[in-house]
């Protein structure tokens, strides 16, 4: 392929214009107070320690007394799924259409006494059934899927 007496090379300057070089990154130094460094260099540096954080535990929630949360929880929701997610610390409710994921939260968190970790919610649609020649919809629902946080359970069938 000819680009003429000068094609080729425009071509290539083109090329060498959008190629990508990595530029190394300048190291700044942070800037001290100017007393600072009189007095560091009058005594030797010690050697700073340097606390490991700990571990944050989930805050205890107690468990409170009856509040609208009846309004927001129907019912929990039993199948064979849930109760694969009931093993990995989560667990699913029907809850009510209008409730959002703080409510669900916290009526969770006051009704079982957990700490709640993350909430997932899910509109389930209504579907279509029939029995002969007259039709019908199965009424949809709304179900939330709750993490709680480590070391925490909810006792769903009591013993």
């Amino acid at each position: 392929m000819q680009f003429g007496l000068f094609g080729s090379h425009i071509i290539m300057g083109l090329f060498d214009r959008f190629k990508k070089t990595k530029k190394e990154p300048e190291k700044k130094e942070p800037k001290e107070p100017k007393a600072l460094k009189k007095e560091e260099a009058k005594e030797p540096e010690a050697k700073v320690v340097r606390e490991e954080k700990a571990v944050k535990l989930p805050k205890r929630v107690e468990k409170k007394a009856l509040t609208d949360m009846w309004n927001v929880l129907r019912s929990l929701h039993v199948t064979e799924k849930s109760g694969m997610l009931a093993e990995k610390n989560h667990y699913v409710f029907k809850v009510s259409s209008s409730a959002n994921k703080h409510q669900i939260k916290k009526a969770v968190q006051d009704l079982y006494g957990v700490a709640v970790d993350r909430v997932a919610v899910v509109n389930i649609p209504r579907k279509a059934r029939r029995l002969g020649k007259s039709q019908g919809f199965k009424a949809g629902f709304r179900k939330a899927i709750v993490k709680l946080a480590a070391g925490e359970k909810i006792e769903i069938m009591p013993r």
